[in-house]
């Protein structure tokens, strides 16, 4: 199989926060220490899959989130009729 060429290249996700969280991602860019350091000699391929990880990554976060918010909505005062137990 003949390999795909490509037209442009694959920009860089960085979009200027660079904070990192004590696991070493980026707060900005989900990327790791090493997906930073090493961007710009990756090949095309390992560019595509650091991007597909982000987005995993992405999707982890915003699934925390909610549940996060879930559990935040849920109301301890209310006043739950039990009924009677015996």
């Amino acid at each position: 199989m003949n390999p795909q060429f490509e037209l442009f290249d694959i920009d860089n996700p960085c979009i200027g926060v660079c904070q990192s969280n004590k696991k070493g991602y980026c707060f900005g860019c989900l990327r790791s220490r090493p997906e930073r350091q090493f961007w710009h000699e990756m090949t095309t391929e390992q560019r595509r899959e650091v991007l597909r990880l982000i987005v995993g990554r992405k999707q982890r976060i915003e699934q925390m989130r909610q549940r996060k918010n879930e559990q935040l909505g849920f109301d301890f005062e209310e006043d739950v009729e039990v009924g009677e137990l015996f």
